[in-house]
């Protein structure tokens, strides 16, 4: 007589409830189902664990680097540390490169298209702390044009309006926003960044 066949017990995580083996590919960010499966599956993904043991090894020697004697400890006599003074946090990229900051900077361009139409991109806008998405309808509204978020070439998102409307858009974005100063406002023309002030 034939074996009655097992039920498979299935094995799911706990975050984004799908079985490990397809949690990068579920709708959850897999950045938080990492630790999970770190702790219950190693076997499933090893290079997690070897992504793990390599972040550990990092934080200690960024914590190494950034330790040393301030000039304000060293000079105070009962050596009590200055809390007053804190390092600047900087952002490192693949390969101990330093990240820079974005200028804050609005940069207006105009690109013209088919000859005649032309867009007129507005670029930084959300360094002054501005959401592109209400900043967008806004522009649509007070120009009676079509404005939109797009990402741009350099894979940040950019507002485009359809129209000429490079010269009178500076004078709306500081009315509008009083947070951004018009000399932080540039053009580009013929390929050079002009300020608009």
């Amino acid at each position: 007589m034939a074996e009655k066949p097992q039920p498979v017990r299935v094995l799911y995580c706990q975050v984004c409830s799908l079985p490990p083996e397809y949690c990068e590919f579920g709708g959850s960010d897999f950045e938080k189902c990492k630790p999970w499966l770190i702790q219950n599956v190693p076997d499933l993904y090893p290079n997690l664990l070897n992504e793990a043991n390599e972040k550990e090894v990092g934080k200690v020697a960024d914590k190494l680097q950034g330790t040393g004697i301030s000039p304000a400890a060293a000079s105070s006599a009962g050596g009590a540390a200055s809390s007053a003074a804190k390092p600047e946090e900087v952002k490192r990229l693949p390969g101990g490169k330093v990240k820079k900051k974005d200028k804050q900077e609005v940069i207006i361009e105009k690109v013209v298209r088919n000859k005649r139409k032309s867009i007129t991109t507005v670029k930084g806008l959300e360094l002054f702390g501005v959401k592109l998405s209400d900043a967008s309808k806004k522009l649509g509204k007070k120009f009676a044009t079509g404005a939109s978020v797009v990402k741009g070439p350099t894979e940040k998102e950019q507002i485009d309006v359809q129209g000429d409307i490079s010269y009178d858009v500076v004078e709306f974005i500081t009315d509008t926003w009083p947070d951004v100063p018009e000399r932080a406002i540039f053009f580009i023309e013929d390929g050079k960044k002009v300020p608009a002030a």
